[in-house]
C-alpha cells in the first residue's frame, strides 16, 4: 500500500479518503504522429488512448481502463470516468503519476462511490523516440505501460 507522504503533494489523495481497491494496470498506450497545433512545420506524438487490463495483487484481472475518455471498468459491470487533478514527474521514460477525481460511477459495484483515483508506480507509456515528421503525419504508434492504480473512497 502506498503511503501518502511517499508521494509528491500534488498527487496525495485529500484526507478523510481510504484505499478501496489496488490494481495493476497492464496495457498499451496508443500515439499519433501530426502537425503541432500552432507550430507550421513542426510535428509532435500526440496522445490517442489507452487499453489496459487492470489485475489484482495476484494477477487476476479484475477490470480494464480504456479511453478516451479516461474510463475505468469492473468486471462487475460498474464503471466510471474522472477529470484530472494533477500529474508529478515519475521518472525518464515513464508517464506521470496521476490524481483523479472520479466522477459518480454508472452501474453498481466495486467503482460504486470511488472518489479518486491514484496512478503511481509507472513504467514505460511515454511518447515514441521514433522521428515524427511530415513524412510519418498519421502514423500511429503503440507502447506498453504498467501502472498501479489505487482506488479511493471516502471515509
Amino acid at each position: 500500500m502506498y503511503k501518502q507522504d511517499m508521494l509528491p503533494a500534488t498527487v496525495q489523495v485529500p484526507a478523510g479518503h481510504k484505499v478501496a481497491m489496488e490494481t495493476v494496470g497492464v496495457g498499451e498506450i496508443t500515439y499519433e504522429c501530426r502537425a503541432k497545433a500552432h507550430a507550421m512545420g513542426e510535428h509532435e506524438w500526440v496522445f490517442v488512448g489507452p487499453k489496459a487490463a487492470l489485475n489484482d495483487r495476484n494477477g487476476k484481472t479484475v477490470g480494464s481502463y480504456l479511453g478516451p475518455p479516461a474510463t475505468w471498468a469492473s468486471m462487475d459491470g460498474s464503471k466510471l470516468t474522472g477529470t484530472q487533478v494533477a500529474v508529478a514527474p515519475a521518472g525518464m521514460g515513464n508517464i506521470p503519476l496521476q490524481l483523479v477525481k472520479a466522477n459518480p460511477a454508472m452501474g453498481q459495484g466495486a467503482m460504486t462511490g470511488v472518489s479518486y483515483i491514484q496512478r503511481v508506480a509507472t513504467q514505460g507509456g511515454v511518447a515514441p523516440a521514433m522521428p515524427c515528421n511530415a513524412a510519418a503525419v498519421g502514423q500511429q504508434q503503440i507502447v506498453t505501460y504498467q501502472a498501479d492504480y489505487i482506488f479511493y473512497k471516502a471515509g
